[in-house]
């Protein structure tokens, strides 16, 4: 996405969203913050490509070793090129991008030393736009075969929805059909010619964002929404799907679980055989609001807690835009002077009357910062786990290595309160003794080295434990492989699992336990590799982990998790069918179709729940709505509460979403469980 979008962008973001500086509290001074983490609630690796940046071929300093030096020691191991919706423009062949402006010294081969600098990888988006199939075989071809590079990770386009479509075009598109068929279409050709050159490599195709415009858009002539249509398409030819982010506002990691999830759905409903293999790629991310501190100390703290979060949920690269961008609208923040500017390193540069200038050229902003603690608490090969506190204002995220070390990040965002901390652990038990602490505060030019047992977190900080086991982590048994789910119903589900290899004792006994947050819930334990789970809840999402224990007692580390949703009943008096009939990316208009299965009903009320805190209820017909918190309540009319046996009745409502929309699924109808159709 290019820095003139970017702006216009945060302009109309500046208007939705105003950063709200954290309340202090007198009785949190001196009242320690309870952190909980729990190392049995394992969730995904660290992969080898997790922190990422964009660079863009208008960036003269996109090559030099200085900008590759200081990616390097901000621990940046991704980067991508040739940047934004130049990529839909850029000929690599020529180095030209007709309609924009391309810097000296930035063509691919210069790019590839810096990558190589940098000691990172390499993502290139091919041109869909104005290019051709044949174009990017030949890019492969120049990269992997003359050059012998290696590139693994190859984009079809760049935000490709955004070609007029829907309405707004700022991508461009030459071809005549603008509509997800085309685009998939070309993608498979894409895959074909590339993949003929290179078989080795991975193909991604780009996908909306949940909840993020045009995500959930219907377009004239389609036969359904542009992911639905893309990986329907184009499935069977992928690696990986693309997502891009700007949420706009610093407290919105709470949506990542549900954007990953729903995204994965998509991936498994429409993508075929193996959809399993399609991994998924964060391949631009910014806060997305310079009023909020893109330079500044809040925008790093609303990074990390992102990278960690997406990262945690199994995204395989978070790339942020960009490495240099240029300055925008300047402001103060927390004290600072913020540059509105969405790059990591100053790009030197002035506002147009010269009245305010950035700071000397690669200057690191505050989300450089963020990206280096992430490298440090975060390594390749960690396995997140589950972390919580009892403050608000501060937001946990642990990570267990293969040494047996635990690293706990903690952010403060809190504007003016310092909190002490009290550890209790699930799972780990820590050496006696200090732990290695980083901690980078409000305004800092690096991030400081110290020990503590207990320390206090700063104002507006990002602080990294590091903290030994208490006891040798050697002989013990591998992590059971990854779980599956089979013969799922509303409230059993069996649970199976690839053996663990055994440490220096047998094992004795697989415990399964499931995700509560923080904490964990023993389902059951076996000797064998599959278990059913009983007294699940209907139309429950559960994440689960499975560990081995030894004869002597030893505990491997957990499995990945395996998460799976519970139905409703097969056989019930009632049967519900909700149906999204037109959605505009931030509500839609449902239909409830209810079908009575049992006796003839004189009068009925249906209630269901919210999924999410930031859905509601707008308007609804047909029967008299009411909502109370998250709850809805739906009493039939006059003309429509007599249904005979097998008899219907369609209602109808608005629902309102911020986030992503996770439909409702559990259904009462005068006091009994739907089924759904």
């Amino acid at each position: 996405m290019p820095k003139t979008l970017l702006r216009a962008v945060s302009a109309i973001l500046l208007s939705l969203t105003a950063l709200s500086a954290p309340a202090a509290y007198a009785d949190d001074e001196t009242t320690p913050v309870a952190v909980t983490v729990n190392a049995r609630a394992a969730l995904a690796t660290v992969p080898q490509t997790g922190i990422g940046t964009n660079h863009a071929i208008w960036d003269t300093n996109l090559g030099t070793d200085e900008t590759a030096d200081r990616l390097k020691d901000a621990g940046v191991k991704l980067l991508r090129y040739p940047g934004g919706s130049y990529s839909d423009i850029y000929h690599w062949a020529d180095h030209t991008a007709p309609g924009g402006y391309v810097a000296p010294n930035t063509d691919f081969d210069t790019f590839m030393s810096g990558v190589r600098r940098t000691g990172a990888q390499a993502m290139v988006t091919a041109n869909y736009g104005t290019g051709t199939a044949e174009e990017a075989a030949a890019w492969v071809r120049h990269a992997n075969v003359t050059k012998g590079y290696g590139i693994k990770y190859w984009e079809i386009g760049n935000e490709n929805y955004g070609n007029g479509h829907y309405g707004s075009a700022w991508e461009a598109d030459n071809h005549a059909d603008k509509s997800p068929a085309e685009y998939a279409r070309h993608v498979v050709a894409y895959a074909d010619a590339m993949k003929a050159v290179d078989p080795t490599i991975k193909i991604g195709a780009v996908l909306t964002t949940s909840a993020n415009w045009p995500d959930g858009l219907v377009g004239e002539g389609d036969t359904g929404t542009w992911n639905k249509v893309v990986l329907s398409t184009a499935g069977s030819k992928i690696d990986f799907v693309i997502l891009h982010w700007y949420p706009g506002a610093l407290d919105k990691a709470g949506h990542v679980a549900d954007m990953i999830h729903l995204t994965r759905e998509q991936i498994t409903k429409y993508a075929g055989t193996g959809s399993e293999r399609i991994g998924i790629a964060m391949t631009e991310f910014n806060t997305g609001s310079s009023s909020a501190g893109t330079t500044t100390q809040p925008g790093a703290l609303a990074a990390a807690d992102a990278y960690a979060t997406l990262l945690a949920n199994g995204v395989f690269t978070v790339d942020w835009w960009n490495v240099h961008n240029g300055i925008g609208p300047v402001t103060q923040v927390e004290g600072h002077t913020d540059y509105g500017d969405f790059g990591l390193l100053s790009s030197a540069t002035c506002t147009s009357d010269n009245s305010v200038c950035e700071p000397a050229l690669n200057t690191p902003f505050a989300p450089y910062y963020a990206l280096q603690m992430m490298s440090r608490f975060a390594r390749p090969g960690d396995q997140f786990v589950r972390a919580a506190t009892d403050q608000p204002k501060v937001t946990a995220h642990a990570a267990r290595r293969p040494n047996g070390d635990l690293a706990v990040l903690l952010i403060n965002t809190s504007s003016d309160t310092s909190y002490p901390i009290a550890l209790d652990y699930s799972g780990f038990r820590p050496a006696a003794g200090a732990a290695t602490v980083l901690t980078h505060t409000n305004g800092a030019t690096s991030i400081t080295t110290s020990t503590a047992e207990n320390p206090t977190l700063p104002p507006l900080s990002l602080t990294t434990l590091v903290l030994r086991p208490a006891s040798s982590q050697t002989g013990l048994p591998a992590a059971p492989g990854q779980p599956t789910a089979s013969d799922i119903t509303d409230k059993t589900a069996t649970i199976s699992w690839p053996a663990a290899s055994p440490g220096a004792r047998p094992i004795a006994k697989y415990e399964l336990h499931r995700q509560n947050g923080a904490i964990s819930e023993q389902l059951g334990e076996t000797t064998g590799t599959s278990f059913t789970v009983n007294n699940l809840k209907p139309g429950t999402r559960y994440t689960v982990n499975v560990i081995a224990r030894d004869s002597g007692g030893g505990l491997s580390w957990s499995s990945p998790p395996l998460t799976f949703t519970t139905g409703t009943p097969a056989a019930s008096s009632c049967t519900v069918k909700l149906t999204n009939q037109t959605d505009w990316a931030s509500g839609y208009v449902g239909a409830i179709e209810i079908t009575n299965n049992g006796a003839p009903i004189n009068g009925w009320t249906l209630n269901f729940t919210w999924p999410r805190s930031w859905q509601s209820l707008g308007s609804g017909w047909s029967a008299v709505w009411t909502q109370t918190g998250s709850d809805v309540k739906v009493v039939n009319e006059a003309g429509n509460g007599s249904l005979a046996t097998g008899a219907s009745t369609t209602i109808g409502f608005v629902g309102n979403y911020s986030g992503p929309n996770v439909l409702p699924t559990v259904f009462t109808l005068n006091g009994t469980v739907c089924g759904t159709a």
